[in-house]
Formats: C-alpha cells, sequence, structure tokens
C-alpha cells in the first residue's frame, strides 16, 4: 500500500497505523526524530537525514540507526543496503510540501531497492496531483508499497536527473 499525505498529524497517524511490532522501517528525511520517537521501541529503524541539526540527536536516540547523508545520493542507497535489504515500511518526509518531482524520484528508487509492504509519503505537491488528476480506464494499480512495474532485484541504477537539477551533490 502506498498512502501520501501533507499534514504532519496524517502522516504520523498513517505510519503508527501500518507499522507493526517488530518491522523493518527505513524513515527518510527524519530531521530530529519527532517522527521516529513514535515507533522506534516497537521496531527496527534505519533513519536518514542530511540535516546538520539531526546528528546529535538521532545519535542518541535509542533503537534506531541513524545514517547521515542526502537520500539523492546513490552512495548514501548503497549504504543503507548494506545493512538491510528490505524493509516493511518505507516512510518519506522531505520537507512536506516541496519538490514533488525530487521526492517522487526518491521514492521510487527507494522502494524498488527495498520492496517495502508499505511506504507513506508526506508531500503536498504530489497529493495535490493526486487529487487533481482524473484518471484513465486503464488499471495500474499495486498492493505494494512500490510500483510493482520495476520488479527487478538490487540496487536500481542512478538517477542521473539528480545531477542536473542539483549540482551540489557533485563529489
Amino acid at each position: 500500500m502506498i498512502k501520501l499525505s501533507y499534514d504532519i498529524k496524517n502522516y504520523r497517524k498513517d505510519l503508527t497505523d501500518l507499522i507493526n511490532p517488530n518491522d523493518t522501517v527505513i524513515e527518510l528525511g527524519c530531521h530530529v526524530g519527532g517522527t521516529t520517537k513514535l515507533f522506534s521501541k516497537q521496531c527496527k529503524v534505519v533513519a536518514v537525514d542530511n540535516s546538520p541539526e539531526a546528528v546529535e540527536i538521532m545519535n542518541n536516540l535509542d533503537d534506531v540507526l541513524f545514517i547521515s547523508g542526502d537520500v539523492r545520493l546513490h552512495d548514501v542507497l548503497a549504504e543503507v543496503f548494506k545493512i538491510i535489504q528490505k524493509c516493511d515500511v518505507l516512510a518519506i518526509d522531505l520537507g512536506g510540501g516541496y519538490h514533488p518531482d525530487t521526492v517522487f524520484k526518491v521514492f521510487y528508487i527507494w522502494s524498488s531497492t527495498f520492496k517495502p509492504k508499505h511506504t507513506v509519503i508526506r508531500n503536498r505537491g504530489i497529493l495535490e496531483f493526486f487529487n487533481s488528476a482524473s484518471g484513465s480506464d486503464e488499471d495500474y494499480q499495486t498492493a505494494e508499497g512500490y510500483l510493482e512495474s520495476y520488479h527487478d532485484s538490487g540496487i536500481p541504477p542512478q538517477i542521473k536527473e539528480f545531477d542536473l537539477w542539483t549540482p551540489s551533490l557533485d563529489k
């Protein structure tokens, strides 16, 4: 299942409703752990954020493996993949209302890699698009937390557009 929300309360409720004891959760955009703290005691959490404010706070949270890094970078994806190859829930909150194109690409690459049962995305632009669009009679749906049209295993190739839009990602 893929759930979209914008309101932080709805996002957190969706996550707490979906996460079961002993699940493995990857949280992208954890910042200082406001959402993480709601479920970290009941499951295994790998949290990723590139915010300098997150480092000290997140490294001091019990039951959370924190990785300081930019989720758009292929190296960060590979680092998490070395630790776990699958997750039950993928949580994505990269600023809530910003850059729906980037959020969708992050969702695509991470969910294609980890094949979660559930994905929860907090982003106003994607939710606005979804609520405004009219569908065709074509029935493409997934019951999983990733797009079933991408069925390959392992880490997908790096998305070249990240380099085009964000030159600061160059090493």
